[in-house]
């Protein structure tokens, strides 16, 4: 800790994209201006998406391919292992676990999410996938024949199985719902992905709430309702927790567990600002929420970053999400749940689609399974449903399928 200098213009809490976003914004316009950048994590700022997606589904399983540089582009000073425990707005200054005080002009919480972790449990073959160092622990662990349980079947569980399916390991998918990505998806797209995922030697198993895991020369995962199953590896995909604690210890105003900030990305203590999967923010179509996915880190990132040097950057953003998951991939906006009334339109050839979601007369999300560059169209879309100038009726000829 002895590097770390006793202020800064800029300090940032977290070490993830939207730090990394901050940074830049901040390096372009006032490049004399000292930064650092805090983080608990032992690596420097990554493209955490990679991780589940591109490292192992493409040519290159290094991780280093998805360093971001940010040290190197903006002179940020970028100081790994380093957990901040506390913060003083009335003295401008953040504290360290080992009782550094640093002190800041400007200070930015990105602080992200962690995994939602299942009890106390700690065997170096239960992995939950988020940091590079994780990466690197499940890349050590799997091979040819390696059997690994996953357990969750979301958006993440989902993506794991898919990477790891591919290394010749023999992947199990456990989940509690009856299909996989029931929850976002419609019947069509369900039965095709667990086509495609079966078709791949990736064993579904529905219905399964995991209730224990029992370590010994192999791992014995147990369910509510008594199944057992063994597995050399368990990759647990379960959510994730906001790591809010050093906002709300702070006295920082929260809502539905996340950081509040005005249309500034500023929170309620002076020069306090923050970005990414802690915000909750006013979408400008969808209101006030949270939304815990990169483009949301990359844009906020970038305009709190903005706004720390004294621009005055509005965050009227609609994050979008998205995945890929073998040869299919989609993007989307909004709320995916099929609680929801869904309309759903087709190409010819059932490859791709795009899908609706209502609540009543307005649109609450817009899914392009393998419908590219049409982010844009599905926003203006919405905010026409939304304030009456779109009728449900219409919403077919909004968006081409495949386009």
């Amino acid at each position: 800790m002895s590097d770390l200098k006793t202020s800064y213009d800029h300090v940032i809490v977290g070490g993830g994209v939207a730090a990394d976003k901050a940074a830049r914004a901040i390096c372009k316009t006032r490049p004399e201006a000292t930064i650092a950048i805090l983080s608990a994590d032992r690596d420097g700022p990554v493209y955490r998406p990679a991780l589940t997606k591109d490292l192992w589904l493409k040519d290159d399983p290094d991780p280093a391919s998805q360093d971001l540089a940010t040290a190197a582009d903006t002179g940020a000073e970028v100081h790994t292992g380093v957990k901040v425990t506390g913060i003083d707005p009335e003295a401008y200054t953040v504290t360290t676990a080992d009782g550094t005080a640093v002190g800041y002009g400007k200070l930015l919480l990105a602080t992200g999410s962690s995994p939602r972790r299942f009890g106390d449990l700690d065997d170096d073959r239960v992995v939950y996938l988020r940091t590079v160092a994780d990466y690197r622990r499940l890349r050590e662990l799997v091979g040819e024949g390696t059997r690994v349980a996953v357990v969750g079947g979301g958006y993440i569980g989902s993506e794991i199985s898919a990477g790891l399916s591919v290394t010749g390991a023999k992947v199990s998918n456990y989940f509690l719902g009856k299909r996989l990505l029931e929850h976002m998806f419609p019947e069509s797209i369900v039965n095709h992905l667990e086509q495609v995922f079966t078709s791949r030697g990736i064993e579904l198993v529905p219905g399964f709430q995991l209730e224990s895991i029992a370590t010994g020369e192999e791992l014995t995962l147990v369910a509510a309702d008594g199944r057992e199953a063994t597995a050399d590896v368990a990759v647990l995909g379960l959510g994730a927790v906001l790591n809010t604690g050093l906002a709300e210890e702070t006295g920082l105003e929260m809502a539905q567990g996340a950081v509040v900030v005005d249309e500034h990305l500023r929170t309620s203590a002076a020069d306090i600002w923050a970005a990414g999967d802690i915000i909750h923010f006013r979408d400008p179509i969808f209101g006030p929420r949270h939304i815990e996915h990169v483009d949301n880190a990359w844009r906020s990132g970038t305009r709190a970053g903005k706004n720390m040097v004294g621009d005055a950057v509005l965050y009227d953003y609609t994050p979008l999400f998205y995945s890929d998951l073998f040869d299919d991939g989609y993007e989307a906006i909004g709320h995916l749940s099929t609680r929801h009334e869904i309309r759903e339109f087709w190409n010819d050839d059932r490859t791709a689609a795009v899908v609706w979601y209502l609540d009543g007369e307005e649109v609450a999300g817009v899914l392009l399974w393998n419908t590219w560059d049409a982010v844009p169209a599905a926003r203006e879309a919405v905010r026409r449903s939304r304030s009456g100038e779109l009728a449900v009726a219409d919403l077919e000829a909004e968006i081409t399928p495949g386009g």
